[in-house]
């Protein structure tokens, strides 16, 4: 697949992005986008690809970044590629031009096609997916509106699912009179030891009938075996809601793959999309077990249109999710995972001879993923932690990110993405190492 960026491309130097409007980002946009080269889907072996530095280097310059800071905290929200963002930027203006007649004449049309798109992507039927504002919002209303709960029964999350996430859960215990059975992830956090307290817990409290599942950790990176959990689940009559918000664009699946009936991700993160769009997945068997949306009547109750009540949305973010999912094809799905985990581990590999560090994800290539977390030995306060972003930041110009609700301890979360190359992940080991070691 080769992709097409003859009329647009962005600043090459983003720093002037704060001081010019969006009319003048767009020409310079489409000014700077003929010196680009196209890009190619890689056809070698994704594990060799993902060494390549000039092949990442090409990709790279189709990612505008700050001047000055080097940034390893791509977890909040990706980089839109040049391609999505000189789109994004033509989507906002035409349909602020053509307003309401957009909303009411035009915009499902094109909501349908993407629709099939999404669902194409992930091995799904249209039928069983919609949009949402966002992964938080889907999950919410996956969690919040899931009706098979009755006074007795229990629900249960670990220490590294998403705070968000993690509330509402706690607040079925008000709205639904059940129990709440927290966990906590072990560490090591290898394959079999997360599996074997994944099956403990669930023997050991036989009334969960909700298990909230998180494929990739926002705190730590940790990705988890979710097909295996879910056949655990199944087996004992434990239905999984699935947080994908953070693997979906960057660990290539497909939704059947994983065995889940209920899942909320978001375009957001690491498809490269904009911040306004994510999505909600209800089996189609399974689509009576979640109520709608705040008594949404404004679709029929047989349509998974009725389980999501957003009001007006942001139509332009809507309308990136085709070339989001275009340039995400043209990275190659597997070559990008594959890039992601070399870049963590790289960096990983570079301190792993320090005592005085603790790397919270292990060297098993399918339980990681571009985001580690790590604490100095000993250091798991937020204050510890947060003086080591604090660092990075004043003495080496290098953004991280603090977590807190690790049981173990708060950790820095470190987060290359596709346009990072490995001597910058050199010069992260070079201030890490400083830092131990000071």
């Amino acid at each position: 697949m080769t992709l097409n960026l003859s009329r647009r491309n962005l600043l090459a130097g983003a720093a002037a992005l704060s001081a010019a409007s969006m009319p003048e980002i767009a020409q310079a946009a489409r000014e700077e986008m003929a010196e680009l080269s196209p890009l190619t889907t890689p056809t070698g072996k994704p594990e060799a690809v993902a060494k390549d530095e000039v092949h990442w280097q090409k990709i790279a310059a189709y990612y505008p970044t700050k001047d000055g800071i080097l940034n390893l905290e791509n977890g909040y929200f990706g980089v839109m590629p040049l391609p999505v963002l000189a789109a994004y930027q033509d989507a906002t203006e035409q349909v602020n031009i053509a307003n309401s007649y957009y909303a009411r004449a035009e915009f499902y049309a094109d909501y349908r096609a993407y629709r099939t798109r999404a669902a194409d992507e992930l091995g799904v039927t249209s039928k069983e997916i919609t949009f949402t504002r966002g992964a938080t919002e889907a999950l919410q209303n996956l969690i919040a509106n899931y009706n098979k709960l009755k006074p007795g029964d229990a629900v249960m999350y670990a220490d590294l699912d998403f705070g968000a996430m993690q509330d509402t859960m706690d607040w079925l215990e008000e709205r639904r009179g059940v129990d709440v059975v927290r966990f906590a992830i072990p560490e090591p956090a290898t394959k079999d030891a997360v599996l074997s307290t994944y099956e403990k817990m669930l023997k050991d409290n036989p009334s969960v009938r909700l298990l909230l599942v998180t494929h990739v950790s926002n705190r730590t990176g940790l990705a988890m075996p979710v097909a295996e959990i879910a056949k655990l689940a199944r087996a004992r009559d434990v239905d999984i809601i699935l947080d994908a918000a953070h693997s979906f664009g960057q660990i290539d699946f497909k939704i059947p793959d994983l065995d889940v009936d209920f899942l909320g991700l978001n375009f957001h993160k690491w498809m490269g999309g904009p911040l306004g769009a994510g999505l909600i997945y209800i089996k189609q068997d399974r689509l009576q077990d979640i109520d709608p949306a705040f008594g949404n009547s404004s679709f029929p109750r047989e349509s998974i249109l009725s389980r999501v009540s957003s009001g007006t949305s942001n139509f332009a973010a809507f309308n990136m999710i085709p070339p989001a999912l275009d340039f995400y094809q043209t990275l190659g799905p597997k070559h990008k995972e594959a890039r992601l985990k070399h870049l963590r581990n790289h960096w990983v590999a570079g301190v792993q001879d320090l005592d005085g560090i603790d790397i919270l994800t292990p060297n098993q290539p399918e339980m990681i993923s571009a985001m580690s977390g790590f604490r100095l030995k000993g250091q798991g306060s937020k204050e510890q932690n947060k003086a080591v972003v604090d660092r990075l930041l004043s003495d080496y110009n290098i953004s991280t990110v603090w977590r807190d609700g690790v049981a173990a301890g708060d950790c820095v979360r470190v987060t290359p993405n596709v346009y990072t190359m490995t001597d910058d992940m050199d010069r992260f080991v070079a201030a890490l190492r400083d830092i131990v070691l000071s």
